[in-house]
């Protein structure tokens, strides 16, 4: 990752085009906003514009339903940490609102806690446990370092597991009729 795309920042979220793609689901299922009292965020996945499209990519082809963050990063950002049900607008790169996740399966524990189906269900380089510890070591080590922070594998990690509600063209079928 050494061209200008890896390491530019993604950029901010269009928040107007975001709010338009929640009313959108919101008025398709007001039960699923009803039951969160309509909380959401709106963010990219990763650190960089590249990272935020890449990672949206492999959400969109159906390979990534799960991501992980250390709970210092929603400190870090005033946010609260996610809760089953919650709902996530995901942006790419550019910032542009493409997708709506709803959290299904929550868990908070260390790095060494991850295990090879969580791995796989990150859907990210070749799926593997190895590959997964060798990719978010590399990555918490870049990310925490740029804030002016240490790493360590004893930090606290949220394990997200999801699935795609909105728009219905990208919605997983089978949480569709659930929704």
């Amino acid at each position: 990752m050494s061209d200008a795309s890896a390491a530019r920042p993604a950029a901010a979220p269009d928040l107007e085009a975001a709010r338009l793609l929640w009313e959108a689901y919101a008025a398709a299922h007001p039960r699923a906003v009803a039951a969160t009292g309509g909380e959401r965020t709106v963010e990219g996945f990763g650190d960089s514009e590249r990272l935020a499209d890449e990672l949206l990519a492999i959400v969109l082809d159906g390979r990534k339903r799960a991501t992980a963050e250390l709970v210092s990063e929603f400190g870090v950002a005033g946010e609260r940490l996610p809760r089953v049900g919650s709902h996530w607008i995901a942006c790419d790169g550019h910032g542009v609102p493409r997708i709506i996740i709803r959290s299904t399966e929550l868990r908070v524990g260390p790095f060494d806690s991850v295990d090879a189906a969580f791995a796989a269900d990150e859907g990210e380089d070749d799926g593997s446990l190895e590959s997964w510890k060798a990719e978010h070591r590399r990555y918490w080590q870049r990310t925490t370092a740029a804030r002016g922070a240490g790493w360590s594998e004893s930090d606290e990690i949220v394990f997200e597991r999801f699935t795609v509600v909105w728009p219905p063209e990208h919605a997983d079928p089978e949480r569709a009729d659930r929704l």
